[in-house]
């Protein structure tokens, strides 16, 4: 029979594993000297863009990734938390970026997108992206422009044409 602490540290490397099999982003966080309600603020923001956080112990997580990606292990030191984004790592660097503002004690360490490793100036980068509603509205507004244009240009002509028309009716009369 398996002692209860082993079962433990495999339920978490299995849960690491699926998370990173089943996510589209996945973050470490260091969150030394942040307090339990801090952490729990960050978790339920978290939990509001289909993400969550997971810590578990060093090793626990170091077995986890080392099948996984070996590159990932280098920001494991320390007390780490551990970010999965399913949907939107957009959102979800945005959260974990806009909560160090508040709280010096979160650093981000690194991530990886899809199978793009990421370094801490990266995740940065990624949170000031525009959210993924405005970068459609761009890419609208983009393939619409040109054809907006050729309606005013024809709508031109044609009021062109009929200011000709009336003229020529002024004439007449």
């Amino acid at each position: 029979m398996k002692k209860l602490s082993t079962i433990f540290k495999e339920a978490s490397e299995n849960r690491i594993k699926k998370g990173l099999k089943d996510s589209e982003a996945f973050f470490v966080v260091k969150y030394s000297k942040l307090s339990g309600p801090d952490l729990n603020a960050l978790r339920k923001s978290l939990r509001g863009i289909d993400s969550e956080m997971l810590v578990v112990r060093n090793n626990t997580a170091r077995r986890a990734l080392a099948g996984q990606n070996e590159a990932l292990i280098n920001f494991v030191q320390g007390p780490c938390g551990f970010v999965f984004s399913k949907k939107e790592p957009v959102a979800a660097s945005k959260v974990l970026f806009n909560f160090t503002k508040d709280h010096a004690n979160l650093i981000l360490e690194g991530g990886l997108l899809k199978d793009k490793l990421l370094n801490s100036k990266d995740i940065e980068a990624l949170a000031k992206l525009p959210s993924r509603e405005v970068l459609l509205t761009k890419t609208v507004m983009a393939i619409k422009s040109p054809i907006t244009g050729f309606v005013f240009v024809l709508k031109g002509n044609l009021r062109k044409l009929v200011f000709c028309l009336e003229q020529i009716k002024q004439k007449k009369q």
